[in-house]
């Protein structure tokens, strides 16, 4: 039974597709982005509507 294709041509196509350097990344990594909603939505909010007396 014949195999699916040589070892010999293993690698073949890709190592002939030209290296396209990566785009730069617009989001946040996921923990800082959440962490960050975090304090906008919830710490900032609350500050809100703590009021503030002059002295």
């Amino acid at each position: 039974m014949p195999s699916h294709g040589s070892l010999t041509k293993a690698g073949k196509v890709r190592s002939q597709t030209p290296k396209i350097p990566p785009k730069p990344k617009k989001n946040m990594p996921p923990r800082r982005r959440n962490r960050w909603e975090y304090v906008r939505r919830i710490v900032m909010a609350q500050e809100a509507t703590v009021p503030r007396y002059r002295r």
